[in-house]
């Protein structure tokens, strides 16, 4: 569990006073005066504003400085405060920009010197010493960490704009994709009007089997084409052509050219197969072709299993392998899967997305590596000609 940072801060403060109360009590041992309830109060005052070191770093290295000062002009030993203004240096060094903390690195030097000649010191020039390397130490420590927080700021904002390319770029390939299809649909309907009107007059029950296929079509095309708007409005971007998409008839010809690769597939179909729409198909296909690439990359002699199932309601399609060649998911978490897997699973959530459906990716219990996905399917039946192939 990770502490917030103003608890993280309080636990500090406290523990920097419970150094500071056992040196105090040192004090009679050391040849100091004992501290009385003034010297505890300073001390209080010397280490517990520091919980709020991260809020108001200059504020409170500057009041401490200043009790610390009043603490060492009462003749009380100065190391039991000392500890405090180190620790608010270093903050403001790790906080604010270099000449700020080069100010406060001046401040504690000076009241280290002042310290020195309040108490007599005999070896000055060791003092002196301390006065200036103690400072320096502390403000290169601080620099160090605030440069490294600037470091790891601008990596994190660079790799989440990587990812917001990524997702859009995978969303116009997607997109592109659709285009065909809406493309598709269009020439179906196209010439199934033609026909239609060409036998309007001669043959009823003709024209109007083209129209109902018209009617399907367009249904189709319509729904295809508000994915895809979605799409691109999502990120800003332009679609272009692509490729013909494929579909669920092409399964077997994808898992022949994987086992030409060195896996062994499976397929299997259960349930009733029946038409989906082209959109859909073209989802399962890509999530089906993304995983057994990640086979064939990073589990290569591996045995793999395609599963699709008709549901009532909804389709489902799994892609599992038994991981005897290892690879780099092995044991890996979701998180870490999901900053390695790039592209591939960027394009399996956002094919899910577009369809209403969820996709599980991660390891297995039982060794191996696998993929999810669930779709619902329509209601209705698509249009003719999308056809399952077992």
């Amino acid at each position: 569990m990770r502490l917030h940072p103003l608890a993280a801060d309080g636990l500090i403060a406290a523990a920097l006073t419970t150094v500071a109360v056992l040196l105090g009590t040192e004090a009679v041992a050391q040849g100091w005066p004992a501290l009385d309830p003034l010297a505890w109060s300073l001390v209080a005052l010397l280490t517990l504003p520091l919980a709020l070191r991260t809020r108001a770093p200059v504020a409170v290295c500057l009041a401490v400085h200043a009790c610390w000062a009043l603490y060492v002009t009462l003749g009380y030993w100065p190391v039991v405060g000392s500890f405090g203004p180190m620790l608010a240096l270093y903050t403001v060094a790790s906080l604010r920009p270099t000449r700020t903390a080069a100010a406060c690195a001046a401040l504690l030097a000076g009241v280290w010197i002042y310290a020195g000649v309040v108490a007599g010191a005999e070896a000055m020039a060791s003092v002196v010493g301390q006065a200036v390397g103690f400072p320096l130490v502390l403000w290169r420590f601080g620099y160090v960490a605030r440069r490294t927080a600037d470091l790891t700021r601008r990596l994190r904002a660079e790799q989440a704009d990587r990812a917001r390319r990524e997702v859009a770029e995978e969303r116009v390939r997607i997109a592109r994709e659709l285009h065909d299809v809406v493309a598709h649909h269009i020439a179906v309907i196209n010439v199934q009007a033609g026909l239609a009107r060409f036998v309007f007059h001669s043959d009823a029950r003709t024209a109007r089997t083209a129209l109902d296929t018209v009617e399907g079509a367009s249904s189709e095309a319509l729904a295809e084409l508000r994915r895809m708007l979605g799409l691109l409005r999502a990120e800003g971007v332009q679609g272009a052509d692509g490729a013909p998409a494929p579909g669920l008839d092409q399964l077997d010809e994808m898992v022949t050219r994987v086992r030409a690769g060195g896996v062994r597939v499976d397929l299997r179909i259960t349930g009733a197969p029946r038409p989906l729409p082209s959109g859909m198909q073209l989802c399962v296909y890509r999530v089906v072709q993304e995983a057994l690439t990640n086979v064939l990359k990073h589990a290569p002699g591996a045995d793999a299993t395609v599963e699709l199932v008709y549901r009532t309601g909804e389709v489902t399609v799994s892609v599992t392998d038994d991981g005897r060649a290892g690879g780099p998911w092995e044991g890996a978490d979701p998180d870490t899967i999901a900053e390695r897997g790039g592209h591939g699973l960027i394009g399996m959530r956002e094919r899910a997305k577009l369809y209403g459906g969820t996709i599980v990716v991660g390891p297995r219990g039982e060794g191996g590596f696998g993929v999810l996905l669930t779709l619902p399917t329509p209601s209705g039946t698509a249009r003719r000609g999308d056809t399952v192939r077992e």
